[in-house]
């Protein structure tokens, strides 16, 4: 079933558009041409459980739950999608809910996409800047932001480097959610 047709989706299918014109302008913005790349996987934020709640039951008409876990204090799960969100020229087949936290958005709908850049977890923020516009990255209104989440039971480092506007974030990781998961299983 395409996620397009679930009424407890949409909302975000109204919402992709945007989201693509968003995405377009920053990834333009900072040279980066995201074809090139591999999208691992797409990303919504909420302000209300409620919401959290209703695209959860949406996205388990359409996809797969691969996993879900508790991570900084809120819920998050993870979906394979039977048919791929269409994103321009991308097809994303895995999306990322997680439940509000402490931090809270000011838009209900899709937030960022991650790419994967292979490679030794520790270099990863130089090869993602290595990717980017000097331009870009002087501007004023895009900021960066260095982290490694690490969910309970995860055995492969996975830092992230996030660029925003403050609209859209494009987010870089040296591994897929799926090798993360794959990790848990395996016990490494």
């Amino acid at each position: 079933m395409n996620w397009i047709t679930i009424p407890q989706l949409a909302d975000l299918a109204e919402d992709i558009v945007c989201f693509e014109q968003r995405l377009t302008a920053l990834s333009s913005r900072l040279g980066l041409v995201l074809t090139d790349h591999r999208i691992d996987h797409i990303a919504l934020r909420c302000r209300q459980d409620a919401t959290a709640q209703r695209w959860f039951d949406g996205l388990r008409r359409c996809g797969q739950c691969l996993k879900t876990s508790e991570f900084n204090g809120r819920a998050i799960a993870l979906f394979v999608m039977q048919t791929p969100i269409s994103v321009g020229p991308l097809r994303i087949d895995c999306v990322e809910l997680p439940w509000p936290g402490q931090r809270r958005y000011p838009h209900d709908g899709w937030e960022h996409i991650e790419i994967v850049l292979p490679g030794p977890p520790d270099t990863l923020a130089q090869r993602a800047l290595a990717l980017l516009a000097d331009s870009a990255l002087a501007a004023a209104d895009i900021s960066l932001k260095h982290s490694a989440p690490q969910d309970a039971g995860e055995r492969l480092p996975n830092p992230t480097l996030a660029v925003t506007d403050g609209r859209v974030t494009i987010k870089f990781h040296p591994h897929s959610l799926r090798a993360i998961v794959g990790s848990e299983a395996s016990g490494g």
